[in-house]
């Protein structure tokens, strides 16, 4: 658990390395463990006998967060608080043994497992790019829970720590040293750990700044009038960011405020009440459920089909060199892959190549890539007009025009060079596989891969299976997916299959509300303040309003003699065919867009869909913005489009934007206090507005 060695200097070197497991982790396991090594050091200090101690691991991350399972589960506010006092007390003996204790990260280094390095008075690094040290909790709607926040205040000031703490976000080794998280960087192992002997042989201090009186907070703290103006500021700039929908990022800023004006152990029992009231919430619950549970379940493959070898590619062609086809490209060159990026000229496909280098520019002005990884990347990028230079390639995505007569004619250009143990893939958004499929050369071997935009950023891919694709391609695609590091979740070739399908209803009901007389402001407003990253109608004119009248059209065509028509189609129908105004790309839609980059509502809009008089039930158009899609997605896995809650889940928040606070749209439904009362809120909708809120007999198994 935890290796003890003393050198001739009497310096200790502790090094972490936790029986059966990968990584180590920060439990009550480990609490135990340091108990006894901890008197050991203080009676080492008391004889003379200590000079420094280095905290290092045997695994290749330093440490990791805490116990997400047991978080999960938890709800005694006393227990709670207890949990986090106890960390508190554990990094407190940590930091007194009277020497100096250097974190010598020869890994990363996130949330507990980094505010174990932070009691510590010194932190050195080793320059990796995949090493990642920060405090990303609030990702899972919680704070850091070890005195995290009130260290981070003392050492950087108030002001600082603040983005460091509330954007959860995990910094390179070369970005923490600029934000001053960590104090020096090291070439290797055996450079960090001379580093760390140079600098307890020098270093005679082993109190913390908060321990000596004639320290104070950097920069002041929340009794000095321009630093409380400061928070105030910070407070409204987040609230018109989150609506308060993340209770987490106002947490730290309160955390913040109160515990700089009191001592730093008060100041840490404020914290873990934060902390105890964070666990217990709805949004902390939810969030871990996404993204930990169900993402865990879907990397361990829970949609992925069995009995099939691990898939290892290699080299991928991309056929177009637009904005989706670069991003793929360097979605792939970043995870080591090489790449053939083909377009009908070399010179479009050179534009494309430097679109990859421009962003590449991007991550390097910001501190997030090394320039000699550009380098890198770039030799394994090459560019053509020539199908035949996929020959070597595993798999090939295309990435053209929405057309089917397109797709299928780069497909069978490509598909020519190509073994049969490769993969054909397509970034189709509309257009059913299986039709596609039917132009390919080798159907079973045909599968969707959508890609959301833009394609390097956007964590969630759609794996589309048509009707002659077989299992094996479905499980090699789930394994290219997994290999960019990206989400995948495996759909029915169905229409809109899952994302597009659901993300439409959202769409739908906030054009209803238009012919129903609410004004388009109000429905843009609250469509946000749900916890939808755009509002309805924007993300209309974003899509264009042909695409989304498309996919309702294909609901038509799916459902047949069953299929009720949407009260939005007779809006789009006119919007599109008698107004001319069709979205985003023509400047003309719901918004007007004006040269610069800045849109406003159409102002004749409400000469054809006049608003009503007030009041309005803001509740209840939320309600309606959300439920919509919480009962399309319950559809989705009654009619098998996909098979798995996890997958519906994060599908719906990483796809589509989904409240995340919320958990996804099944983990939605857990809000409720039973199915009954679902129900109810659903029947209620549905008497009102139509049969779209007709509740699936899945719900009843989903809320199980």
């Amino acid at each position: 658990m935890i290796k003890y060695q003393k050198d001739t200097d009497n310096i200790v070197t502790l090094t972490l390395d936790m029986s059966g497991r990968t990584v180590n982790v920060m439990n009550h396991e480990i609490f135990e463990a340091f108990v006894p090594v901890i008197k050991h050091l203080q009676k080492e200090k008391q004889k003379g006998a200590l000079k420094g101690v280095i905290l290092t691991s045997a695994k290749k991350t330093f440490l990791s967060g805490g116990d997400l399972e047991y978080l999960y589960k938890a709800d005694k506010a006393e227990e709670i608080f207890q949990f986090s006092e106890r960390l508190k007390l554990f990094l407190r003996d940590l930091e007194h043994p009277g020497v100096p204790v250097v974190a010598a990260l020869n890994g990363s280094a996130l949330g507990a497992g980094f505010e174990v390095a932070l009691a510590c008075h010194h932190r050195i690094a080793v320059d990796r790019a995949q090493t990642k040290v920060g405090m990303p909790e609030v990702n899972l709607g919680i704070i850091p829970g070890g005195g995290g926040i009130i260290r981070l205040m003392w050492l950087l000031g108030l002001e600082k720590a603040y983005p460091v703490i509330s954007e959860g976000y995990a910094y390179t080794p070369k970005e923490a040293l600029a934000a001053g998280l960590i104090d020096e960087l090291a070439a290797d192992d055996k450079d960090m750990f001379q580093k760390a002997k140079d600098w307890l042989i020098k270093t005679k201090e082993g109190r913390r700044p908060w321990d000596r009186k004639e320290c104070s907070i950097p920069g002041g703290n929340a009794k000095d009038p321009a630093v409380a103006a400061r928070i105030r500021a910070l407070a409204a700039q987040l609230a018109s960011q989150s609506h308060n929908n993340f209770p987490a990022p106002q947490a730290v800023l309160d955390v913040l405020t109160e515990g700089s004006k009191v001592d730093f152990d008060t100041a840490c029992r404020i914290e873990s009440r934060y902390y105890t009231r964070l666990v217990r919430s709805k949004q902390c619950k939810n969030m871990i459920k996404a993204f930990w549970f169900d993402a865990n379940a879907i990397k361990k493959g829970i949609n992925r089909p069995k009995g099939f070898g691990k898939f290892r590619p290699r080299k991928v062609g991309v056929i177009g060199a637009g904005n989706m086809g670069s991003g793929i490209a360097l979605a792939c060159l970043e995870n080591g892959l090489k790449v053939v990026l083909k377009d009908v000229s070399r010179l479009i496909a050179e534009r494309g190549r430097n679109m990859v280098s421009d962003k590449l520019d991007q991550k390097i002005n910001r501190g997030h890539l090394h320039p000699a990884d550009k380098e890198k990347m770039l030799k394994n990028i090459s560019t053509t007009e020539d199908s035949s230079d996929f020959e070597a390639c595993d798999l090939v995505i295309e990435a053209v025009f929405e057309n089917r007569m397109v797709k299928q004619k780069v497909t069978k250009e490509a598909e020519v060079f190509l073994d049969e143990y490769s993969l054909f893939g397509t970034n189709t958004v509309s257009i059913p596989i299986t039709q596609l499929a039917s132009g390919s050369i080798r159907p079973e071997n045909y599968v969707g891969l959508h890609f959301f935009h833009p394609a390097d950023e956007v964590p969630l891919v759609e794996i589309v299976k048509g009707k002659k694709t077989t299992d094996e391609t479905v499980a090699r695609a789930f394994d290219f997916v997994k290999a960019i590091k990206k989400t995948p979740i495996v759909v029915k070739d169905d229409w809109g299959f899952y994302a597009a399908r659901v993300q439409n209803t959202f769409i739908l009901e906030g054009i209803t509300m238009i012919q129903e007389g609410y004004p388009a402001a109000l429905i843009e407003n609250l469509g946000k303040q749900a916890g939808m990253p755009r509002g309805s109608l924007q993300l209309a004119d974003a899509l264009s309003l042909p695409l989304v009248l498309k996919y309702e059209k294909q609901a038509a065509e799916h459902y047949g003699s069953k299929y009720i028509q949407h009260p939005a189609v007779s809006v789009l129908s006119k919007m599109i065919d008698e107004l001319g105004r069709t979205g985003r790309t023509k400047k003309t839609g719901f918004y007007d867009y004006e040269g610069n980059g800045q849109k406003s509502l159409w102002k004749e809009l409400t000469e054809h869909y006049p608003t009503q008089k007030g009041p309005f039930d803001h509740q209840e158009i939320i309600d309606r913005l959300l439920i919509v899609q919480v009962l399309e997605a319950a559809w989705c896995l009654q009619e098998g489009v996909l098979q798995t809650i996890e997958a519906a889940n994060l599908g719906s928040i990483y796809g589509w934007g989904f409240p995340a606070f919320k958990g996804g749209v099944v983990q939605y439904m857990n809000e409720y206090d039973s199915y009954a009362e679902f129900v109810k809120k659903c029947r209620g909708l549905s008497e009102k507005y139509g049969q779209r809120f007709k509740v699936p007999s899945k719900v009843k198994e989903l809320m199980k």
